[in-house]
């Protein structure tokens, strides 16, 4: 079952919160969807689950419209968590699944085999409100999958979790995909996106900026990074035309280019010792193309505001 969306846009009043956005996730697909805070990732994910309506556009599901039938088959992950605290952790899940269509003891049987996978510390009867945050987070989690949804929206799944628990949690989101789960996935985090993520969508102001496969939106800023380690100092690297920096990255050097083509003339310098402990020429990393979008748009909407402070400052002494 595939999600379709086709030039949707919604607006709450004078402000457009998400314009003409379309995109399609398949089955077996994770498709990332990014952007700063208001971007229009959350009024994107309400109006797939038909919590609000937009203005024009369509968004189908296998060719229909999303309807309560199909919501069952729905796994939602807010970013905004919802756990009855007084609940204990297995009311609380069969409650969320019994919303799905499970029946209650099939649940039942569920939450003992997924809080063991997800490493949930604590027992089934105990309440929410005992649990640590990270492990309330786990069990908001199962509730999302537990009943095994064909289609997943998850919004900053990992916020607060560390990076073991991560791990854990994003390889049961794998998994759902390997069984066939379409996946929307939200995260401020660029190294989850870039590590989850089979195609890429960046929001901006609700407008659509990048939108491909995560590996052909980094190749199309060219491979303008190299990561070295070699013994040739910084000045000799910057010495070379076409190399904007050089900065310490872990053991080695981090170097930016002004494009690839430098990257050559770096590596026969490098190579004339006859041994290089390591050269990898990459592009951009997505954290780094994340920045460069999100800078070079704030610093247009500058650039705009100043011309106008000017012309009226010019019309005001005419």
């Amino acid at each position: 079952m595939t999600l379709q969306i086709k030039n949707v846009t919604k607006r709450f009043g004078d402000k457009v919160a998400v314009d003409d956005l379309s995109m399609t996730v398949a089955p077996g697909e994770v498709m990332g969807l990014i952007g700063q805070n208001g971007a229009g990732k959350t009024t994107s994910f309400r109006m797939i689950l038909d919590f609000i309506q937009a203005e024009q556009g369509t968004i189908t599901w296998d060719g229909e419209k999303i309807t309560q039938k199909t919501k069952q088959l729905i796994g939602f992950l807010p970013e905004e968590r919802g756990l009855y605290q007084k609940m204990t952790v297995e009311d609380q899940i069969m409650y969320f699944a019994e919303l799905h269509g499970m029946k209650r003891s099939d649940a039942r049987i569920k939450v003992a085999e997924w809080m063991k996978r997800v490493e949930v510390i604590g027992k089934p009867t105990d309440k929410v409100q005992t649990l640590s945050k990270g492990n309330a987070q786990k069990v908001q989690f199962i509730a999302t999958l537990i009943h095994e949804p064909k289609f997943l929206i998850l919004d900053e799944p990992f916020t607060g979790l560390d990076p073991v628990n991560t791990e854990i949690l994003r390889n049961e989101i794998k998994k759902s995909r390997d069984n066939g789960a379409a996946v929307i996935f939200s995260n401020h985090n660029m190294s989850d996106v870039e590590l989850l993520s089979d195609n890429l969508l960046m929001l901006k102001d609700g407008k659509t900026i990048l939108n491909g496969t995560v590996q052909d939106i980094r190749e199309s800023y060219g491979r303008t990074r190299i990561y070295l380690e070699d013994g040739v100092s910084d000045d000799d690297l910057l010495a070379i035309s076409g190399v904007k920096s050089v900065t310490k990255q872990g053991g080695g050097r981090s170097i930016k280019l002004v494009n690839a083509e430098v990257g050559r003339e770096i590596f026969q310098k490098v190579a004339l010792k006859g041994y290089v402990q390591a050269f990898v020429q990459a592009p951009p990393s997505l954290d780094e193309i994340f920045r460069m979008e999100v800078a070079e748009k704030d610093a247009e909407k500058v650039d705009i505001v100043r011309d106008e402070q000017v012309e009226r400052l010019i019309g005001g002494n005419k």
